[in-house]
Protein backbone atom coordinates (compact mmCIF):
# COMPACT_ATOMS: atom_id res chain seq x y z
CA UNK A 1 0.00 0.00 0.00
CA UNK A 2 1.42 3.40 -0.96
CA UNK A 3 1.62 5.96 1.84
CA UNK A 4 1.58 9.68 1.06
CA UNK A 5 3.24 12.13 3.42
CA UNK A 6 1.15 14.98 4.87
CA UNK A 7 3.40 17.51 3.13
CA UNK A 8 2.78 15.87 -0.24
CA UNK A 9 -0.98 15.92 0.27
CA UNK A 10 -0.97 19.53 1.45
CA UNK A 11 1.06 20.59 -1.56
CA UNK A 12 -1.43 18.91 -3.89
CA UNK A 13 -4.40 20.55 -2.19
CA UNK A 14 -2.81 23.98 -2.36
CA UNK A 15 -2.01 23.59 -6.05
CA UNK A 16 -5.64 22.78 -6.80
CA UNK A 17 -6.91 25.64 -4.62
CA UNK A 18 -4.61 28.19 -6.28
CA UNK A 19 -5.49 27.00 -9.79
CA UNK A 20 -9.22 27.60 -9.21
CA UNK A 21 -9.08 31.38 -8.64
CA UNK A 22 -6.53 31.76 -11.44
CA UNK A 23 -8.94 30.03 -13.81
CA UNK A 24 -11.81 32.20 -12.57
CA UNK A 25 -9.73 35.33 -13.15
CA UNK A 26 -8.96 34.21 -16.70
CA UNK A 27 -12.68 33.68 -17.34
CA UNK A 28 -13.44 37.17 -15.99
CA UNK A 29 -10.86 38.75 -18.32
CA UNK A 30 -12.30 36.86 -21.30
CA UNK A 31 -15.84 37.92 -20.44
CA UNK A 32 -14.70 41.51 -19.95
CA UNK A 33 -13.06 41.55 -23.38
CA UNK A 34 -16.16 40.11 -25.05
CA UNK A 35 -18.40 42.68 -23.34
CA UNK A 36 -16.06 45.49 -24.34
CA UNK A 37 -16.08 44.49 -28.01
CA UNK A 38 -19.88 44.22 -28.03
CA UNK A 39 -20.40 47.43 -26.05
CA UNK A 40 -18.06 49.46 -28.26
CA UNK A 41 -19.81 48.16 -31.39
CA UNK A 42 -23.21 49.17 -29.96
CA UNK A 43 -21.85 52.59 -29.02
CA UNK A 44 -20.51 53.23 -32.51
CA UNK A 45 -23.89 52.13 -33.92
CA UNK A 46 -25.74 54.54 -31.61
CA UNK A 47 -27.24 51.81 -29.43
CA UNK A 48 -26.24 53.47 -26.17
CA UNK A 49 -28.92 51.80 -24.03
CA UNK A 50 -27.16 48.45 -24.51
CA UNK A 51 -23.62 49.62 -25.29
CA UNK A 52 -22.97 51.70 -22.15
CA UNK A 53 -24.10 49.01 -19.67
CA UNK A 54 -21.94 46.43 -21.49
CA UNK A 55 -18.92 48.73 -21.27
CA UNK A 56 -19.59 49.38 -17.58
CA UNK A 57 -19.74 45.66 -16.83
CA UNK A 58 -16.56 45.07 -18.87
CA UNK A 59 -14.71 47.67 -16.79
CA UNK A 60 -16.07 46.18 -13.55
CA UNK A 61 -14.83 42.70 -14.42
CA UNK A 62 -11.39 43.81 -15.60
CA UNK A 63 -10.63 47.51 -14.91
CA UNK A 64 -8.43 49.09 -17.56
CA UNK A 65 -7.83 52.73 -18.54
CA UNK A 66 -9.04 52.23 -22.12
CA UNK A 67 -12.30 50.68 -20.97
CA UNK A 68 -12.93 53.48 -18.48
CA UNK A 69 -12.27 56.13 -21.16
CA UNK A 70 -14.58 54.38 -23.66
CA UNK A 71 -17.31 54.15 -21.00
CA UNK A 72 -17.03 57.90 -20.40
CA UNK A 73 -17.33 58.53 -24.15
CA UNK A 74 -20.44 56.33 -24.34
CA UNK A 75 -22.16 58.10 -21.45
CA UNK A 76 -21.37 61.48 -23.04
CA UNK A 77 -22.94 60.42 -26.36
CA UNK A 78 -25.89 58.97 -24.46
CA UNK A 79 -26.60 62.39 -22.94
CA UNK A 80 -25.93 61.39 -19.34
CA UNK A 81 -23.63 64.34 -18.82
CA UNK A 82 -23.31 64.04 -15.01
CA UNK A 83 -22.33 60.38 -15.29
CA UNK A 84 -19.93 61.16 -18.16
CA UNK A 85 -18.19 63.91 -16.17
CA UNK A 86 -17.79 61.51 -13.24
CA UNK A 87 -16.28 58.82 -15.49
CA UNK A 88 -13.86 61.33 -17.09
CA UNK A 89 -12.79 62.43 -13.62
CA UNK A 90 -12.22 58.77 -12.71
CA UNK A 91 -10.00 58.38 -15.77
CA UNK A 92 -8.04 61.56 -14.99
CA UNK A 93 -7.48 60.38 -11.42
CA UNK A 94 -6.24 57.02 -12.76
CA UNK A 95 -3.96 58.83 -15.23
CA UNK A 96 -2.34 60.80 -12.40
CA UNK A 97 -1.27 57.52 -10.76
CA UNK A 98 0.28 56.03 -13.93
CA UNK A 99 3.99 55.74 -14.57
CA UNK A 100 5.62 58.15 -16.98
CA UNK A 101 5.75 55.50 -19.71
CA UNK A 102 2.05 54.72 -19.29
CA UNK A 103 1.15 58.42 -19.33
CA UNK A 104 2.94 58.83 -22.65
CA UNK A 105 0.82 56.01 -24.13
CA UNK A 106 -2.39 57.45 -22.68
CA UNK A 107 -1.67 61.13 -23.43
CA UNK A 108 -4.24 61.48 -26.24
CA UNK A 109 -7.00 60.02 -24.09
CA UNK A 110 -5.90 62.31 -21.26
CA UNK A 111 -6.19 65.36 -23.51
CA UNK A 112 -9.63 64.34 -24.79
CA UNK A 113 -10.84 63.62 -21.25
CA UNK A 114 -9.88 67.12 -20.13
CA UNK A 115 -11.62 68.71 -23.12
CA UNK A 116 -14.78 66.63 -22.76
CA UNK A 117 -15.06 67.12 -19.00
CA UNK A 118 -14.64 70.89 -19.27
CA UNK A 119 -17.17 71.08 -22.11
CA UNK A 120 -19.80 68.93 -20.35
CA UNK A 121 -19.46 70.35 -16.82
CA UNK A 122 -21.62 73.46 -17.51
CA UNK A 123 -24.39 71.21 -18.90
CA UNK A 124 -24.75 69.14 -15.72
CA UNK A 125 -28.10 69.85 -13.97
CA UNK A 126 -28.30 70.03 -10.18
CA UNK A 127 -31.13 69.28 -7.75
CA UNK A 128 -31.36 70.22 -4.07
CA UNK A 129 -33.54 68.00 -1.88
CA UNK A 130 -34.75 69.29 1.48
CA UNK A 131 -36.87 67.68 4.20
CA UNK A 132 -39.37 69.65 6.30
CA UNK A 133 -38.20 70.72 9.74
CA UNK A 134 -40.76 68.38 11.34
CA UNK A 135 -39.51 65.24 9.62
CA UNK A 136 -38.97 62.57 12.30
CA UNK A 137 -35.49 61.11 12.89
CA UNK A 138 -34.88 58.05 10.75
CA UNK A 139 -36.77 59.38 7.72
CA UNK A 140 -35.37 57.66 4.61
CA UNK A 141 -34.85 59.62 1.37
CA UNK A 142 -34.05 57.78 -1.85
CA UNK A 143 -33.15 59.25 -5.24
CA UNK A 144 -33.57 56.80 -8.12
CA UNK A 145 -33.32 53.94 -5.62
CA UNK A 146 -30.16 55.27 -3.93
CA UNK A 147 -30.50 56.13 -0.24
CA UNK A 148 -29.29 59.63 0.61
CA UNK A 149 -27.94 60.35 4.08
CA UNK A 150 -28.48 63.67 5.87
CA UNK A 151 -25.24 65.29 4.55
CA UNK A 152 -26.59 64.86 0.98
CA UNK A 153 -29.75 66.85 1.76
CA UNK A 154 -29.85 70.61 1.38
CA UNK A 155 -26.94 70.70 -1.09
CA UNK A 156 -26.94 70.82 -4.90
CA UNK A 157 -26.42 67.30 -6.26
CA UNK A 158 -25.37 66.65 -9.88
CA UNK A 159 -27.86 64.50 -11.81
CA UNK A 160 -28.34 63.42 -15.40
CA UNK A 161 -30.95 65.22 -17.52
CA UNK A 162 -34.31 63.43 -17.72
CA UNK A 163 -36.87 61.95 -15.35
CA UNK A 164 -36.03 61.05 -11.76
CA UNK A 165 -37.90 59.56 -8.81
CA UNK A 166 -37.55 60.64 -5.18
CA UNK A 167 -39.20 58.79 -2.29
CA UNK A 168 -39.52 59.66 1.39
CA UNK A 169 -40.59 57.38 4.23
CA UNK A 170 -40.86 58.09 7.94
CA UNK A 171 -40.22 55.20 10.36
CA UNK A 172 -43.20 52.80 10.05
CA UNK A 173 -44.86 55.31 7.74
CA UNK A 174 -46.05 55.02 4.11
CA UNK A 175 -43.80 55.80 1.14
CA UNK A 176 -44.36 59.09 -0.66
CA UNK A 177 -43.09 59.23 -4.25
CA UNK A 178 -42.32 62.32 -6.33
CA UNK A 179 -41.32 62.29 -10.01
CA UNK A 180 -39.63 65.22 -11.71
CA UNK A 181 -37.94 65.99 -15.01
CA UNK A 182 -34.87 68.21 -15.23
CA UNK A 183 -33.15 69.70 -18.26
CA UNK A 184 -29.46 70.24 -19.00
CA UNK A 185 -27.87 73.13 -17.05
CA UNK A 186 -31.01 73.46 -14.90
CA UNK A 187 -30.91 73.90 -11.12
CA UNK A 188 -33.94 72.98 -9.03
CA UNK A 189 -34.90 72.73 -5.37
CA UNK A 190 -37.47 70.16 -4.21
CA UNK A 191 -39.14 70.60 -0.83
CA UNK A 192 -40.06 67.05 0.08
CA UNK A 193 -43.07 65.97 2.10
CA UNK A 194 -43.19 63.13 4.62
CA UNK A 195 -46.29 61.08 5.44
CA UNK A 196 -46.41 60.23 9.13
CA UNK A 197 -47.63 56.80 10.29
CA UNK A 198 -51.38 56.52 10.94
CA UNK A 199 -52.14 56.13 14.66
CA UNK A 200 -55.24 54.62 16.27
CA UNK A 201 -57.89 57.13 17.40
CA UNK A 202 -59.21 54.82 20.17
CA UNK A 203 -58.30 54.96 23.89
CA UNK A 204 -54.58 55.03 24.48
CA UNK A 205 -52.74 52.44 26.53
CA UNK A 206 -51.27 53.95 29.68
CA UNK A 207 -49.94 52.36 32.85
CA UNK A 208 -51.33 48.91 32.07
CA UNK A 209 -54.91 50.15 31.33
CA UNK A 210 -56.16 48.94 27.96
CA UNK A 211 -59.53 48.92 26.19
CA UNK A 212 -61.56 45.67 26.46
CA UNK A 213 -60.72 43.23 23.69
CA UNK A 214 -57.19 44.58 23.18
CA UNK A 215 -54.36 42.23 24.07
CA UNK A 216 -51.12 43.11 25.78
CA UNK A 217 -48.33 40.85 24.59
CA UNK A 218 -46.33 39.16 27.30
CA UNK A 219 -42.66 39.25 26.24
CA UNK A 220 -41.97 36.04 28.14
CA UNK A 221 -44.64 34.17 26.18
CA UNK A 222 -43.57 35.27 22.69
CA UNK A 223 -42.57 32.38 20.46
CA UNK A 224 -39.67 32.36 18.03
CA UNK A 225 -36.37 34.23 18.32
CA UNK A 226 -36.48 37.49 20.25
CA UNK A 227 -34.57 40.68 19.54
CA UNK A 228 -31.35 39.36 21.09
CA UNK A 229 -31.60 36.09 19.15
CA UNK A 230 -32.17 38.03 15.92
CA UNK A 231 -29.04 40.09 16.61
CA UNK A 232 -27.14 36.84 17.17
CA UNK A 233 -28.33 35.44 13.83
CA UNK A 234 -27.44 38.64 11.97
CA UNK A 235 -24.00 38.79 13.60
CA UNK A 236 -23.34 35.15 12.70
CA UNK A 237 -24.41 35.74 9.11
CA UNK A 238 -22.10 38.75 8.82
CA UNK A 239 -19.26 36.68 10.29
CA UNK A 240 -19.73 33.99 7.65
CA UNK A 241 -19.86 36.66 4.92
CA UNK A 242 -16.61 38.21 6.19
CA UNK A 243 -14.81 34.86 6.25
CA UNK A 244 -16.05 33.97 2.76
CA UNK A 245 -14.96 37.39 1.47
CA UNK A 246 -11.52 36.94 3.04
CA UNK A 247 -11.12 33.49 1.49
CA UNK A 248 -12.22 34.49 -2.02
CA UNK A 249 -10.19 37.68 -2.18
CA UNK A 250 -7.21 35.84 -0.70
CA UNK A 251 -7.21 33.30 -3.53
CA UNK A 252 -7.68 36.11 -6.05
CA UNK A 253 -4.71 37.96 -4.55
CA UNK A 254 -2.55 34.84 -4.99
CA UNK A 255 -3.61 34.65 -8.63
CA UNK A 256 -2.72 38.30 -9.24
CA UNK A 257 0.63 37.85 -7.45
CA UNK A 258 1.45 34.94 -9.77
CA UNK A 259 0.60 37.04 -12.80
CA UNK A 260 2.77 39.92 -11.50
CA UNK A 261 5.67 37.52 -10.93
CA UNK A 262 5.47 36.37 -14.55
CA UNK A 263 5.37 39.92 -15.88
CA UNK A 264 8.19 41.29 -13.68
CA UNK A 265 11.92 40.62 -13.53
CA UNK A 266 14.38 41.46 -10.76
CA UNK A 267 16.99 44.05 -11.74
CA UNK A 268 18.51 44.57 -8.29
CA UNK A 269 17.96 44.09 -4.56
CA UNK A 270 14.26 44.81 -3.85
CA UNK A 271 13.95 46.36 -7.33
CA UNK A 272 11.92 44.85 -10.17
CA UNK A 273 11.04 45.93 -13.67
CA UNK A 274 7.44 45.18 -14.64
CA UNK A 275 5.34 45.46 -17.75
CA UNK A 276 2.11 47.51 -17.52
CA UNK A 277 0.19 44.23 -17.08
CA UNK A 278 2.53 43.16 -14.28
CA UNK A 279 2.22 46.50 -12.48
CA UNK A 280 -1.56 46.41 -12.72
CA UNK A 281 -1.62 42.83 -11.45
CA UNK A 282 0.65 43.77 -8.55
CA UNK A 283 -1.62 46.68 -7.60
CA UNK A 284 -4.68 44.42 -7.72
CA UNK A 285 -2.89 41.84 -5.60
CA UNK A 286 -2.18 44.47 -2.92
CA UNK A 287 -5.78 45.67 -2.89
CA UNK A 288 -7.18 42.15 -2.80
CA UNK A 289 -4.78 41.18 -0.03
CA UNK A 290 -5.93 44.14 2.06
CA UNK A 291 -9.59 43.23 1.50
CA UNK A 292 -8.82 39.61 2.43
CA UNK A 293 -7.15 40.66 5.67
CA UNK A 294 -10.05 42.94 6.59
CA UNK A 295 -12.57 40.21 5.72
CA UNK A 296 -10.85 37.59 7.89
CA UNK A 297 -10.41 40.04 10.77
CA UNK A 298 -14.01 41.25 10.70
CA UNK A 299 -15.37 37.72 10.21
CA UNK A 300 -13.40 36.38 13.15
CA UNK A 301 -14.46 39.24 15.43
CA UNK A 302 -18.12 38.90 14.46
CA UNK A 303 -18.00 35.12 14.92
CA UNK A 304 -16.69 35.60 18.44
CA UNK A 305 -19.40 38.17 19.17
CA UNK A 306 -22.11 35.80 17.88
CA UNK A 307 -20.87 32.96 20.08
CA UNK A 308 -20.73 35.29 23.09
CA UNK A 309 -24.29 36.51 22.47
CA UNK A 310 -25.52 32.95 22.15
CA UNK A 311 -23.81 31.76 25.34
CA UNK A 312 -24.97 34.74 27.42
CA UNK A 313 -28.57 34.78 26.18
CA UNK A 314 -30.92 34.81 29.21
CA UNK A 315 -33.26 31.84 29.56
CA UNK A 316 -36.99 32.38 30.17
CA UNK A 317 -37.93 32.19 33.84
CA UNK A 318 -40.42 29.54 34.96
CA UNK A 319 -43.44 30.53 36.95
CA UNK A 320 -43.59 34.13 35.64
CA UNK A 321 -46.88 35.86 36.52
CA UNK A 322 -48.14 39.03 34.86
CA UNK A 323 -51.28 41.10 35.34
CA UNK A 324 -53.07 43.90 33.52
CA UNK A 325 -56.00 46.11 34.43
CA UNK A 326 -58.73 46.25 31.77
CA UNK A 327 -60.94 49.33 31.59
CA UNK A 328 -63.46 50.51 29.04
CA UNK A 329 -66.89 52.05 28.55
CA UNK A 330 -68.71 48.78 29.42
CA UNK A 331 -66.82 47.70 32.52
CA UNK A 332 -63.49 46.88 34.10
CA UNK A 333 -61.59 43.87 35.38
CA UNK A 334 -58.26 42.34 36.33
CA UNK A 335 -56.53 39.82 34.04
CA UNK A 336 -53.85 37.55 35.51
CA UNK A 337 -51.51 35.45 33.33
CA UNK A 338 -49.02 32.84 34.45
CA UNK A 339 -46.33 30.87 32.59
CA UNK A 340 -44.79 27.65 33.96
Amino acid sequence: MRVYSPGYLLSGLLSVAIAAPASAQTDAVAMAESLFVRGRADMLAGRYQTGCPALAESHRLDPRPGRLFTLAECEARRGRVATAVARYNDYLALYSRMSEAEQIKQHERYRLSLEQRDALAPLVPHVTLSLPSGAPPGTVVQHDGITLERPSLGVALPVDPGEHVVTTQAPRGPVREVKFTIEASESRTLHLEVKLPVTSQGPSVKQGVVPPGDRVADPASASGPGGRRAVTYVTGGLAVSGLVLGSVTGWMALGESSRAARECSDIGPDVAECSPLGKAAGDRAKHLGLVSTIGFGAGGALAGAAVLLLLTEPRPRAGAVSWSLLAGPTGAGLAVRSRW
